[in-house]
């Protein structure tokens, strides 16, 4: 892999801190080289203070396209020309494409988890949502359900300083997507996590609860909130299936784990640069099943 570069070869890359253990470059050559795209793909170690320099060099060096990892994926919005419906809503980026000399800014984050819902037989569209945590992920999660046609979602999130900005954040879908209500509300009310669990028919889990080495830890109070029709999914996919998708399954539950979402999103991503499709299955099996 690498003997096609030349000078010719249009670069592509992530930003972020740190990127070291990203999967990102083999992902994308692989799919480069199987589409016969004479593409390059490569990880750089950009935190908030060399942001600039980052983005100049991404501009200069003429990439086609990055993606944008923490710390930077709300701060590189200023580097946009235009930002999609969803990045507005969500106010952070991790997909940015540049198109007729206009650098546009996505957020694939929600397009992933919607399309892992929909790979095992799950519409987000007209369906209550509850949603446990409102950070990064949680938010990306929350604007593409609401553009997607879900018609409630309930958000839990503890209350820190960051509680003001997801009510803020809900405020302005309810106002631009008038078709979904949101709500905020306090993760230490368990009575009613358990009451707004029982009437909705998903259930996520948007925080790092369950994730190695806390793989015993769930973000539910209790197993017995879980019901007959009730989609249980998680973001986290280390382990593969965490505490909380394991008791969603033996209560009777769609369990999905978070793998899927992180192949989709990528797929989304690749979608973005190339116009061409990701093959997901062989992709997941080939560098996350393993």
């Amino acid at each position: 892999m690498g003997d096609w570069i030349d000078g010719h070869t249009v670069p592509f890359g992530l930003l972020g801190s740190p990127v070291g253990h990203s999967g990102s470059p083999a992902m994308y050559n692989y799919c480069f080289e199987k589409d016969g795209l004479n593409c390059v793909y490569l990880a750089f170690d950009i935190d908030l203070n060399t942001l600039d320099a980052g983005m100049s060099a991404v501009k200069a060096l003429h990439f086609k396209g990055i993606n944008v990892t923490m710390p930077c994926k709300s701060a590189a919005l200023k580097y946009a020309d235009e930002c999609t419906k969803a990045v507005q809503l969500i106010g952070a980026t991790n997909c940015m494409v540049c198109e007729d000399g206009k650098w546009i800014a996505h957020n694939t984050d929600g397009i992933g988890y919607v399309n892992n819902l929909k790979a095992h037989g799950v519409d987000v569209a007209e369906k209550k949502i509850t949603l446990i945590g409102g950070g990064g992920v949680g938010m990306a999660i929350l604007v593409q359900c609401a553009l997607s046609g879900a018609k409630e979602i309930s958000v839990f999130n503890i209350r820190d300083s960051f509680m003001g900005n997801l009510e803020k954040h809900a405020e302005l879908v309810n106002r631009e997507v008038p078709g979904c209500t949101v709500r905020v509300l306090d993760l230490a009310d368990k009575d009613k996590l358990s009451a707004e669990i029982a009437s909705s028919q998903i259930l996520t889990n948007a925080t790092r609860v369950g994730m190695a080495p806390q793989e015993q830890s769930t973000p539910i109070p209790d197993a017995g909130v879980f019901h007959k029709g009730l989609t249980v999914a998680d973001t986290v996919y280390n382990p593969r299936e965490t505490r909380l998708i394991r008791e969603a399954k033996a209560a009777g539950c769609l369990g999905i784990g978070g793998i899927g979402m992180l192949v989709r999103q990528g797929e989304a991503a690749y979608r973005i640069f190339t116009g061409k499709a990701m093959p997901v299955e062989e992709i997941q099996k080939k560098f996350f099943d393993n």
